[in-house]
């Protein structure tokens, strides 16, 4: 019995260790990982970007169907695309759709009828310091400088081959 009772006791402390570890760990505040010696500093998620063959159907369900807040539609025409803002508390959902027949949204629905996810963004504290740092590690920019994004910052994108298949933009905070 009272072996049963030691193996018991080790149990509950080994799982309340790990729970209190991993409790640590996701209720983590830092917004900017600093990294040693770094130029720059990788920030917090921004926005998941999902491309929609309606925009205004998009709009609906995440508006009255989910129950989210959700912007106006803003014309982006130097990026080709409108977008609306799903506001999720700790994050945002960007939905993009295609503004005139040079938009790389329109290609991408063309190949995803249905729509998907497009990109996914992480804020960074400074993009020129980035965007030449990860030049010299052999990460492709899709632009030589930063374009002015849906929040007014300075954006730039990362060549999917060189991300694990992911397309990732880059968003000054």
């Amino acid at each position: 019995m009272a072996a049963s009772m030691v193996r018991v006791t080790a149990l509950i402390c080994r799982v309340s260790g790990a729970l209190r570890i991993r409790r640590n760990l996701s209720s983590s505040q830092s917004l900017v990982q600093k990294v040693p010696n770094a130029l720059w500093n990788l920030g917090r998620l921004n926005h998941v970007a999902i491309a929609v063959p309606d925009l205004e159907k998009a709009k609906s369900l995440y508006q009255n169907v989910l129950g989210a807040k959700v912007s106006e539609t803003v014309p982006l025409p130097d990026h080709g695309v409108s977008t609306i803002f799903v506001e999720l508390g700790n994050t945002k959902l960007e939905l993009l759709h295609p503004l005139g027949q040079n938009s790389p949204i329109s290609g991408f629905l063309q190949k995803n009828k249905a729509g998907g996810m497009h990109h996914i963004c992480i804020e960074v504290d400074d993009i020129k310091k980035a965007m030449s740092d990860l030049k010299q590690k052999n990460i492709r920019l899709l632009s030589e400088e930063p374009k002015t994004g849906a929040h007014g910052k300075p954006v730039v994108f990362l060549h999917p081959k060189d991300c694990d298949g992911v397309l990732v933009e880059l968003e000054e905070a």
